[in-house]
């Protein structure tokens, strides 16, 4: 097996990851509080509910078709630890790894989030035929009297989980890694937009997934880069030891 020794991380580069992290979590947090989620939503909602609720395209094609299609590509992940194919034959095999953990920790923390979510999607708001007020995910433990779970956005997460891609890659395959970040996203912002149309969640569910998924790739990055970091470098354990009095 080719060995790939590992290059530290480019310490300007590390902080663009922090630096960028931060700022847009600051955005998002603004989003939050810019009531824009509900100017959203109604433009496809209305007193009679989201016309594209049950739309074979919105709801066939880009729900219920590709609900099965990220634990494929997962499971591809996980064999390709051992077995790399295409550009992951480039990553060290704690790179390839660190791919496929990644995508389980963002789903994970996603999917748990969800579990004990109070906020309903907006399709179950009065506004739009349903039977239950507006209430924001920031106040926590207030129940807006629906079915809860729908924050942030579960759907949306089969793109952006693998958003991990990109920190893997980038180590050794930068131009790869933005590639796949591209992908990554794109995938996400679409999913996540079909779910938008139909109502099932507003544009900040689908921005704070992204913004989970990122900051559980870069931490997870940022533990394997440690680990890595601390074995000795090929050359020093090749050098022979000293017999004492030479």
């Amino acid at each position: 097996m080719t060995a790939f020794p590992y290059a530290g991380d480019n310490t300007p580069l590390a902080s663009r990851v922090f630096l960028g992290t931060l700022l847009s979590l600051l955005l998002l947090i603004a989003w939050d509080h810019s009531g824009l989620d509900l100017w959203m939503a109604h433009w496809f909602g209305s007193a009679t509910g989201f016309a594209y609720e049950d739309h074979w395209f919105w709801r066939g094609t880009l729900h219920d078709d590709m609900r099965w299609l990220p634990w494929g590509v997962e499971l591809a992940l996980l064999a390709a630890v051992a077995r790399p194919f295409g550009a992951l034959r480039g990553l060290a095999v704690e790179r390839r790894a660190q791919l496929a953990l990644t995508t389980l920790v963002s789903l994970l923390v996603v999917s748990t989030l969800k579990l004990h979510s109070l906020t309903s999607c907006p399709w179950e708001l009065r506004e739009f035929g349903g039977t239950v007020a507006y209430v924001s995910h920031w106040a926590w433990g207030i129940r807006d009297g629906g079915s809860g779970g729908c924050f942030p956005a579960g759907h949306a997460s089969a793109g952006f989980a693998f958003i991990g891609g990109f920190f893997a890659l980038r180590h050794t395959l930068p131009q790869t890694a933005r590639r796949w970040l591209a992908g990554a996203l794109t995938a996400g912002l679409v999913l996540g937009l079909a779910q938008q149309v139909r109502g099932a969640h507003y544009m900040s569910h689908t921005l704070w997934t992204a913004w989970l998924c990122w900051a559980s790739a870069a931490l997870v990055d940022n533990i394997v880069s440690q680990m890595l970091s601390q074995r000795p470098s090929p050359a020093r354990a090749q050098v022979p030891a000293l017999a004492p009095g030479f």
